[in-house]
Order: structure tokens, then C-alpha cells, then sequence
């Protein structure tokens, strides 16, 4: 019988083969406000289901959104819609043709963190004031 030869294939690279850096970290941090969007949009249809029921089932919806927690959900479910939001800009100007540049791109993500930082501060703060 012929022998047969096994070429020599390359191993798969994978996190510990790359160096950590900015654009990973926010294609990871995109995919998780994805999912927490998710989570939070059920949030808000639960809500919008208890408004429909009447006004106890309102009232108790409006106290755990008025709790400490509730409040600490919706501030970061407003940071991961804006965070999610400045990544799909990021992604739309990749789709453009612009910022391909390796620092370029490492702006781009490092800002977008301090962006949205900075936006959902300014959201709640202009939220809390106009109350």
C-alpha cells in the first residue's frame, strides 16, 4: 500500500497568537451592547404590556423603574444603545471606504468608548434636569 503524506497544516491563531488591542476589544464590546439591547428592549416592552394593563400594573412597572436598580438598568441600556450606535457609525464609515488606517481605526474605537461615555452623561443629565 502507497503511504500517504499529511501536509503540514497551520494552526488557527487565537487570542494568546494576537496582541490585545482597541479594535478588538470594541468588535467584542459591540457584540455585547447587541445583545444587552436585546435584553433591554424586552425591558421596555414589558413595560409598554403593563401601561396597557391599567394603572396598578403601571404603577408597579414605574417603581422598579424608579428603584435604584431600575435606574442603574436604563443607564446602561442607554450607554450600550449609544454605544452600539457609534460602533455601527464606525462600521458605516469602513463601509465608505474611509479610516482603514491602523491609527485611524485605533481612534475610532478608543474614542467611541469615551463618546458614548460622555453622550449617555449627557443624556441623563439633560433627562434629570428637564424633570
Amino acid at each position: 500500500m502507497a503511504e500517504v503524506k499529511q501536509a503540514a497544516r497551520p494552526l488557527s491563531p487565537h487570542l494568546q497568537i494576537y496582541r490585545w488591542s482597541w479594535t478588538m476589544a470594541m468588535s467584542i464590546a459591540h457584540r455585547a451592547t447587541g445583545v444587552g439591547l436585546y435584553a433591554g428592549t424586552v425591558l421596555i416592552a414589558a413595560w409598554l404590556v403593563a401601561a396597557a394593563s391599567g394603572p396598578a400594573s403601571f404603577e408597579t412597572a414605574q417603581w422598579i423603574a424608579g428603584s435604584i436598580l431600575g435606574r442603574l438598568v436604563m443607564f446602561l441600556y442607554s450607554f450600550a444603545l449609544l454605544h452600539h450606535m457609534l460602533g455601527g457609525l464606525r462600521h458605516f464609515v469602513w463601509d465608505m471606504g474611509y479610516g482603514y488606517d491602523p491609527q485611524t481605526r485605533m481612534n475610532m474605537a478608543k474614542y467611541s468608548v469615551f463618546v458614548s461615555a460622555g453622550l449617555t452623561l449627557l443624556v441623563w443629565i439633560v433627562v434629570l434636569v428637564t424633570r
